[in-house]
């Protein structure tokens, strides 16, 4: 059960930093006017910080 509650609030979490990031970017999209926010290399940089994030996550219990 407390497995399942982690998981649950971790699907939460994600699901409300993915609203909130994809209302930056409309409302970056509609400043520029631009049909894109977010270009390949903008795209690059955040998922290596994604995936930087996610390793800190998993080596929170690290000693």
């Amino acid at each position: 059960m407390n497995k399942t509650r982690i998981i649950l609030g971790g699907a939460l979490i994600g699901a409300l930093t993915g609203l909130i990031a994809a209302t930056l970017l409309a409302r970056r999209a509609e400043k520029g006017e631009r049909e894109t926010a977010i270009t390949t290399g903008e795209g690059l940089k955040l998922g290596v910080l994604v995936i930087g994030l996610l390793r800190a996550i998993a080596s929170l219990n690290d000693d």
